[in-house]
């Protein structure tokens, strides 16, 4: 029984390996979707132009599918190609080990800060990398496993709740992002950076202002650096029951701001941040800068 299905699964591909343009038009609409829309299989030449003169709708209406399917790829083709563009004169100096990192984190209420820096072998294009705030969360969980088997090295940096608190927001991001260069093995050879400088690192330093949607290896690092805070929230969502970490990530969502008002902060809270300052008492509530004042009990309206 084995021996006889492999044969025939071998056939079937010798088949279709030899399928001619003539045959197409022999070739039942549903098979035609299956094959080179479904499985996404390749025309024998001339094999487009066959479909689009089809008489059968169904056929020409495949043509229009596979036609739109390379209009889209090449596209993606042409956006890697200019997502390269820093990568791409170091590959070709001989620089091999270009890192590229970003962080995430640093708006949220609670959480930590985290960084991630990437090293991708030269002339990698992983189709879909972008800027980590333009993708779906599931286009992030799909190519973050890509990105790590891809990948030479891949470092995490994070900072902690309490160093956000002690020295700032700012600086707490420029710790996890070197961190995360840190924890690179091999170290980069030079380093791609969204807009930021790192102090106290020995390689060469490009920072680039939207990097994340500018080049390859700082977008993945912007996806690695997402999803593994991500699912760090998701998970102290059910050590911090009742914020619902697992749902805003610790942003200032409405749900947010309504569990902090019922439920107070807890340790995740960034207590340097006002709405949890005037949560706590740390900081008096703003008046309306114009407001006019209230007159005193007497006094002449």
């Amino acid at each position: 029984m084995a021996s006889t299905y492999i044969l025939r699964v071998v056939a079937a591909r010798l088949y279709f390996a030899g399928v001619r343009v003539q045959d197409l038009r022999r070739t039942p609409v549903p098979e035609l979707q299956r094959l080179y829309v479904d499985e996404c299989r390749d025309l024998p030449g001339g094999g487009l132009t066959a479909l689009k003169s089809d008489p059968r709708a169904g056929a020409r209406a495949i043509a229009e599918k596979i036609e739109r399917r390379n209009h889209k790829a090449q596209a993606e083709g042409r956006r890697l190609s200019r997502l390269c563009a820093f990568e791409l004169p170091l590959w070709e100096q001989g620089i091999t080990l270009v890192g590229g990192c970003d962080e995430v984190g640093m708006a949220p209420l609670a959480g930590p800060v985290i960084a991630a820096a990437v090293i991708l072998p030269p002339g990698t294009r992983i189709k879909g990398v972008n800027d980590s705030k333009l993708l779906t969360p599931e286009e992030r969980d799909a190519l973050e496993p890509e990105i790590r088997a891809c990948a030479l090295a891949v470092g995490i940096g994070r900072a902690e709740v309490e160093e956000i608190d002690t020295v700032n927001i700012y600086r707490a991001g420029l710790l996890a992002l070197k961190r995360a260069v840190l924890a690179l093995i091999p170290q980069p050879q030079h380093l791609l950076i969204d807009a930021r400088k790192l102090d106290g690192l020995s390689m060469p330093q490009q920072p680039i202002i939207k990097g994340d949607a500018k080049s390859i290896t700082i977008g993945a690092a912007s996806i690695v650096a997402k999803v593994h805070r991500d699912r760090l929230m998701a998970q102290l969502d059910g050590e911090y029951p009742g914020y619902g970490f697992a749902d805003h990530k610790g942003y200032p969502t409405p749900e947010h701001l309504d569990a902090l008002e019922r439920l107070g902060a807890c340790v995740l809270h960034r207590r340097s941040f006002a709405p949890v300052a005037k949560k706590l008492g740390l900081i008096p509530e703003q008046q309306e800068l114009f407001a006019t004042p209230k007159k005193r009990a007497g006094e002449a309206r």
